[in-house]
């Protein structure tokens, strides 16, 4: 209802006059933070499609990057944002009213994450888990021909040239964008491995510290790999030993340098180890040959096999996108590596095959080529910090891991 009269009892003469300065007094709202436990961030989010409507309640305050003091909306936690139970330490733009004292907090954005290296064995695997969970994934494609097929809900494909405009406003940005090195190294080949890391690295750590505080993603999960420490038979490693100074030990060097570029409020990295699951990588090119009774180690056998499951590398980039704590580099490897006999044994146990017949060193070598180095070289990786953060390993043993991928 509008009144009649101002307070000096006055008639108002033009009713017009009185409605233009409602609208503008409704229009003049200021940016608040919805209350996260646990959080230092409020979570992200950009548009208008979902509102949470909330009462402000004197008294709660916080200081939330740049902003004025801060009141929160009562009841909202992290879970409300992402379904999990540790927190996105992103950014989340809310709305009060200055006349109706309402909060409104955008969740367009506050499950969007854009992933490189989507279509590859590790991105589709984030991918589709991703998509189960309710977020809401921008798939950012290197090719400006390329044409993904991927029959999950909430996945956007986004061409090179877009890149920028899509990472503004995501709540994270994970990067597992890199060419294969299971294959003969040519000088070009070389090449390409080390470019296509740095390249797509390089690119997404300017795309983030191009978007505003306000847009920019406020977590960046990059990938590395076991190859920084070099190979070693009788060498342990964990995250605070040095780089090695061989060729992927170079690769995994320039690679991190660029992702600690990015400009966000948490940047994880997470070294590879050798990853095992049915639908590919060594496991899937192993098996076959396993199946068939002609399985066995490769070279001498006694190199270092450290290695991951599929399902604790995607809970350790879950963990790294929910968990304010984590920030700096982590291995993502079982906590109990073992050497190449070892892994052919429990394969063989597995599908109920003899696993005795090796593949000689020189027959790898002439297929391969130097890239024979990373199948007879290894090293002896140990997850200390990953552990010491608190993440439970689902696969602890590589015969449980074996076992659960061949049922």
């Amino acid at each position: 209802h509008l009144p009649v009269a101002n307070k000096q009892g006055h008639p108002i003469r033009s009713y017009k006059v009185l409605t233009n300065m409602v609208s503008m007094a409704l229009k003049q709202v200021s940016f608040t933070a919805c209350s996260a436990s646990h959080s230092r961030v409020a979570p992200s989010a950009r548009g208008s499609q979902t509102f949470a409507v909330r009462p402000v309640v004197a008294g709660s305050q916080r200081h939330v990057r740049r902003s004025a003091t801060l009141k929160f909306a009562p009841g909202k936690t992290a879970s409300d944002f992402y379904g999990q139970t540790a927190n996105f330490q992103t950014r989340n733009v809310c709305k009060k009213a200055s006349v109706s004292g309402t909060i409104t907090c955008s969740t367009a954005d506050a499950k969007t994450v854009a992933v490189t290296g989507a279509s590859g064995f590790v991105g589709s695997a984030l991918v589709k888990h991703l998509s189960q969970q309710g977020y809401k994934v921008k798939v950012l494609a290197r090719s400006a021909s390329s044409r993904y097929s991927m029959p999950y809900t909430g996945v956007e494909i986004v061409q090179f040239r877009d890149w920028e405009r899509a990472i503004c406003g995501c709540s994270a940005v994970v990067n597992l964008a890199g060419e294969p090195i299971s294959t003969r190294w040519t000088p070009g080949i070389k090449r390409e491995i080390m470019d296509s890391r740095l390249r797509v690295t390089d690119r997404l750590a300017a795309a983030i510290n191009a978007c505003s505080e306000e847009t920019r993603p406020a977590v960046f999960v990059s990938a590395s790999a076991l190859g920084f420490y070099g190979a070693s038979e009788t060498g342990s490693f964990d995250e605070t030993s040095g780089p090695g100074n061989d060729y992927l030990a170079k690769v995994c060097i320039g690679w991190e340098k660029s992702a600690k570029a990015a400009q966000t409020s948490r940047t994880v990295i997470l070294r590879l180890g050798i990853v095992l699951a049915k639908e590919g990588g060594a496991l899937a090119k192993m098996l076959p040959i396993f199946q068939l009774g002609a399985g066995g180690p490769l070279g001498t056998g006694n190199q270092w096999f450290s290695w991951v499951h599929m399902d604790d590398v995607i809970g350790l980039i879950m963990e790294a996108l929910t968990s304010t704590s984590m920030e700096g580099v982590y291995n993502a490897t079982a906590p109990k590596p073992v050497r190449m006999n070892a892994m052919c044994k429990a394969l063989g146990n597995a599908v109920a095959r003899p696993s005795w017949l090796p593949v000689p060193e020189f027959a790898l070598q002439a297929i391969l080529g130097e890239g024979a180095s990373v199948v007879l070289e290894g090293q002896q990786v140990l997850p200390k910090r990953t552990m010491e953060s608190g993440y439970k390993h689902k696969y602890a043993t590589i015969d449980q891991a074996v076992r659960a991928i061949l049922k």
